[in-house]
């Protein structure tokens, strides 16, 4: 399988996940709520913009007209990631807190580690970045 085809097909995967992920938000916002981190204002509002940035983000890393805006989508979601991140984490302490562990080490092990990669996956299938798959030089 060419690069450019396993670009697309990863690029195809994330905008189903962002869309799906955007779909949840916007429509069970209160499974959200327990897992956003104390210090963030108005959580349940930051719950509905984080879901229309999701599905926003999704939708312009899908469009086939121009690598402008696929570029601005790549860039946008890969920030959002990484807003995100401390609502992830704060799931983390929070499920492996109960007595029973929740989801526990089995899922937010991989979880965490995922995160990084969906920062660069959102830069790579958007043809932000070549990296690591660039030769020096080039």
């Amino acid at each position: 399988m060419s690069s450019r085809m396993t670009r697309t097909i990863l690029r195809w995967l994330l905008v189903l996940l962002y869309l799906a992920a955007g779909y949840f938000h916007l429509t069970t916002p209160l499974t959200f709520l327990a897992i956003i981190p104390g210090w963030v204002p108005y959580p349940l509002q930051v719950i509905y913009w984080t879901g229309l940035a999701e599905v926003a983000g999704a939708v312009a890393l899908a469009q086939p007209f121009g690598p402008w805006l696929r570029k601005a989508a790549g860039v946008g979601l890969a920030l959002y990631a990484l807003c995100v991140w401390p609502a992830n984490i704060n799931h983390m302490l929070i499920d492996l807190a109960r007595p029973d562990h929740g989801l526990g080490l089995a899922y937010h092990v991989p979880r965490m580690i995922a995160q990084p990669l969906l920062i660069w996956l959102a830069l790579w299938t958007a043809k932000v970045t070549d990296w690591p798959f660039t030769r020096r030089g080039r």
